[in-house]
């Protein structure tokens, strides 16, 4: 399958036109709106959300994985990235870094073009056609380029870099780095403790805990934690014992 991972929004023709790009080019490949909405224009928070999202897919899912907010700068690499038997195709710009850390990792850069290719919508030109020819199983024009780690990422992100629907706020911190007798404090707001689950506290309270996708969150009883305790992303979070 192909599953989409993006910054697009829900509004606009753009991913329904890459959409259309995949079922040209691999028809009969399931294709899977996995986000729309990641972090817009931070490739360093979409890489943390990027690689827990991951998991739940099989051997051979193809990530056409889009947050460009340097779309067209010729220093931008497009990348091909094999990691633990999945593909993920998009730019260069530490998207991937995250995935390539936390497993044996593979990359290539793209050299294959397309016979028109827009200056602002390499999703649909470039990364969604590079994407439907490895979901064929197609070879495609790339040159086999060395995983340097950047050291500016940490391995986990004491960061909000995900604010859900019903304001949740997904940090870079994976819940099993973090022991649960520390408090979080984030915005001037302090002493908010670990809990297991919502119904374990009361209504209104804020608590944080390791979500379904094993990422430390913030959140509030029936309560919105983005607008209560004032959270974007890229809000910092910091740690402290008792």
């Amino acid at each position: 399958m192909i599953a989409i991972f993006t910054d697009f929004g829900i509004t606009g023709p753009y991913t329904g036109q890459v959409e259309a790009v995949l079922q040209r080019e691999a028809p009969g490949v399931p294709v899977i709106e996995l986000m729309s909405d990641a972090p817009p224009f931070a490739p360093r928070a979409a890489a943390y959300l990027l690689a827990a999202l991951v998991a739940p897919f099989p051997e051979e899912t193809v990530f056409l994985a889009v947050v460009d907010p340097g779309v067209g700068d010729p220093d931008r690499k497009p990348l091909l990235v094999r990691v633990s038997d999945r593909w993920f195709v998009g730019p260069g710009n530490g998207l991937f870094e995250i995935v390539c850390r936390r497993d044996p990792c593979a990359c290539w850069r793209i050299d294959w073009k397309p016979a028109a290719l827009s200056e602002t919508f390499h999703g649909r030109d470039l990364f969604a056609p590079v994407a439907a020819r490895v979901a064929r199983g197609d070879g495609i024009e790339k040159t086999k380029i060395d995983f340097v780690p950047d050291t500016s990422f940490p391995d986990d992100l004491a960061e909000v870099i995900y604010i859900d629907g019903f304001g949740n706020a997904m940090t870079g911190l994976r819940g099993q780095t973090v022991d649960r007798d520390l408090r979080l404090t984030v915005q001037g707001h302090q002493d908010i403790r670990w809990a297991r689950t919502f119904s374990e506290v009361s209504v209104g309270q804020a608590f944080w805990h390791a979500n379904a996708h094993g990422l430390v969150e913030i959140s509030i009883n029936q309560g919105d934690a983005s607008v209560r305790l004032g959270l974007a992303i890229g809000s910092i979070v910091e740690l402290s014992a008792d």
